[in-house]
């Protein structure tokens, strides 16, 4: 064995796994086809939300509670700011998705928000236009990461904690071996009692029994400049999502307020990991362009930049944690379908529980690989 665990990808939960290994003293190494940070995957843009009152499913807000606590132990640790608090406020119509999901997150695990009406919300954040029939509920409880500076900082912990870290070096499949699994790589192969498979838009290249239920999806950000940075700063203005025609936007401010990132929640063309493309186009950030037009105050109409990203989207939606089929001795992390970043800390902490103890405390039965068959 070359290893207790090998960690396939460091990037989101990669580079958490390895961190978590690490802290358990762990012999761990993890592989990376690029380096933490980097801009090919689903992990960078500046910026990416991190909320409390979750309404895709209640069942994620101890997950999400247990994170925010293992970011503050990553800041404290290393003395760096990952995390910046401003709340959020969702809006949308009463009884839609949204709101109604978010409710239902607040009233299961009794969480401090508060409900406005139309004219409260537009009150207190007038840089939002709303309709005649939308609502809004505040929760403090949010506010946004730095995702590549976060992915660093797990990365260089994890080696600072005695993990090892191999960059430039893509993965080229995982095999099963005798009491334990097998990466292969260009130059050769690692071998490990677990291996974790933490490969974002690769996992299907990785472990093709879940390819064909895995989609990945190309996503693009926009950035529209503030006219008066002091009302977009995050200390007046906090991250939004808003269900409006369908969609589905958030929105999170620069740190200093400079501009207003911008996105629309899946929609996005379907893609794979080597044929994305990569460029934006005025067509790309057409859409974004009439969303902030007609639900924002004070926006230049006008993005001044955009990246493209990937999601890769479960059939329902949800997270895919757990064994990889066919497999005795390999874990998935993967497949977070556009919401996972804010998890990062607690999903390494599964899965170095799941690859060093065979099983976690935490709540994950939502997310098991098998319904996917």
């Amino acid at each position: 064995m070359d290893a207790d665990v090998v960690v396939v990808g460091a990037g989101t939960a990669g580079s958490a796994t390895l961190w978590q290994l690490a802290q358990r003293g762990v012999d761990a190494i993890g592989v990376e086809q690029f380096e933490p940070g980097h801009a090919q995957g689903s992990a960078h843009g500046e910026s990416r939300i991190i909320r409390t009152a979750y309404h895709e499913h209640p069942a994620y807000v101890p997950l999400v509670r247990s994170s925010w606590q293992l970011w503050r132990s990553l800041e404290a640790a290393t003395g760096t700011s990952l995390l910046t608090r401003t709340g959020a406020v969702m809006i949308g119509p009463a009884d839609g998705e949204l709101i109604t999901g978010v409710l239902a997150a607040v009233h299961t695990h009794d969480l401090p928000y508060e409900e406005l009406d139309q004219a409260s919300c537009q009150d207190r954040y007038p840089q939002h236009v709303l309709g005649p029939t939308e609502v809004a509920v505040f929760e403090p409880d949010a506010g946004f990461l730095r995702p590549e500076l976060a992915i660093r900082t797990m990365a260089a912990a994890a080696v600072a904690g005695g993990a090892t870290l191999i960059t430039a070096t893509p993965a080229r499949g995982v095999e099963a071996v005798p009491g334990g699994a097998r990466v292969l790589l260009d130059s050769g192969t690692l071998t490990a009692r677990h291996v974790v498979v933490c490969a974002g838009a690769w996992v299907g290249e990785l472990l093709p029994s879940l390819r064909a239920a895995l989609q990945v999806e190309r996503q693009v950000q926009a950035w529209f400049p503030a006219r008066d940075r002091s009302v977009y700063a995050p200390a007046r203005f906090p991250v939004f999502i808003r269900e409006t025609c369908g969609h589905f936007v958030y929105g999170i401010p620069s740190p200093d307020g400079h501009a207003l990132k911008v996105g629309i929640h899946h929609e996005g063309m379907p893609t794979s990991a080597g044929t994305v493309d990569r460029s934006v186009s005025q067509a790309d950030i057409a859409l974004l362009t009439s969303v902030v037009t007609q639900l924002l105050r004070g926006v230049e109409q006008a993005a001044d930049r955009a990246t493209v990203c990937m999601y890769t989207n479960a059939p329902d939606g949800h997270f895919v944690i757990g064994a990889a089929p066919g497999f005795d001795n390999v874990t998935v992390v993967s497949a977070c379908s556009g919401h996972g970043f804010k998890f990062a800390p607690v999903l390494g902490e599964i899965a170095a529980g799941l690859a060093v103890d065979g099983g976690t405390d935490h709540p994950i039965a939502l997310f098991d690989p098998a319904r996917l068959r």
